[in-house]
């Protein structure tokens, strides 16, 4: 493990989700005390989108953006809001100079799939049609997160085109959770890797699923064929029950003639770059503005 990471294991909370309430108030208390950068010139907005019901959305508009990413939280399928990504949407937006459309998706185990994902992609589909008044270009539209909103990014993504739903230029999924089998060596290996590990991946899926059999829309692992699907960009951490998942979903990316850039970060493991004094966690997200950047360029 990087020894800058490894110094603040301490301060993470116990890989636990038996408990969901009890853990969405360490989730915030932990989002909280990240620091928020003061972007001057940055228009932040809390909207809601109509939709059934109504999804909560936050936006940040960069002096000049033109390009928007539709942004997903984290916090495996169960914790997580607006507030808790505000953090990370605030570097990303200021960073890529990208307006981001954060959303407030329903959380399980009260809302379990399809709910996550019906948000989103009702989200997804509001920016497109308000592209105009967002000062957006709507052939420059992208989706993105991180672990469970990085699944639920390529959800969407794959949601989009089997419906013929808006044209994304790109996806972003950091860290992504997407296949809730468990079969891949990290899944089977990681049992005890900080904050994210096998039991509370197991956890997280059981939460999401609520019983039901999961589809590719609920893990996109399943799909069938990643064709026609926009370019991709991967991040995996070293020391992640979701690690190989997301490296064998950019190769089947790759396979099906999607274009991907993968990046696994060596020594990190999940959620690590919440250690923002790390040189590492300053490299990754440095890396996940420019991409964004570049990908949403004129």
């Amino acid at each position: 493990m990087d020894p800058e990471l490894e110094a603040f294991l301490a301060l993470f909370p116990k890989a636990d989700l038996t408990d969901p309430a009890a853990e969405r108030e360490s989730f915030a208390a932990l989002a909280a005390a990240i620091p928020v950068p003061d972007v001057p010139g940055m228009r932040i907005e809390d909207r809601t989108v109509p939709a059934d019901p109504d999804v909560p959305v936050r936006i940040y508009r960069p002096h000049g953006a033109t390009g928007a990413i539709v942004w997903l939280h984290g916090g495996g399928f169960v914790m997580g809001d607006l507030d808790t990504e505000h953090p990370w949407a605030t570097r990303i937006a200021a960073g890529s100079e990208v307006t981001v459309v954060s959303v407030g998706y329903r959380l399980a185990p009260e809302n379990p799939f399809p709910a996550a994902l019906d948000d989103a992609y009702a989200v997804l589909k509001w920016t497109a049609e308000h592209a105009g008044e967002l000062g957006v270009d709507p052939d420059r539209i992208a989706v993105g997160g991180h672990s469970a909103g990085g699944g639920l990014a390529a959800a969407v993504a794959l949601r989009a085109r089997d419906e013929g739903g808006p044209r994304l230029c790109f996806q972003l999924l950091n860290q992504p959770g997407l296949d809730d089998r468990q079969e891949t060596f990290s899944a089977r290996t990681f049992t005890d890797t900080p904050w994210m590990n096998r039991a509370k991946v197991s956890a997280s899926w059981g939460h999401y699923l609520g019983g039901a059999e999961a589809t590719a829309y609920a893990a996109p692992a399943r799909a069938a064929q990643l064709s026609d699907l926009p370019p991709a960009y991967v991040t995996t951490a070293e020391l992640c029950p979701n690690r190989d998942e997301g490296l064998a979903y950019a190769m089947r990316l790759l396979q099906d003639g999607v274009s991907a850039e993968v990046h696994q970060w060596a020594g990190t493991f999940h959620g690590s770059q919440a250690i923002l004094s790390a040189e590492v966690s300053q490299r990754q997200f440095a890396e996940i503005a420019d991409v964004v950047r570049r990908a949403l360029a004129r």
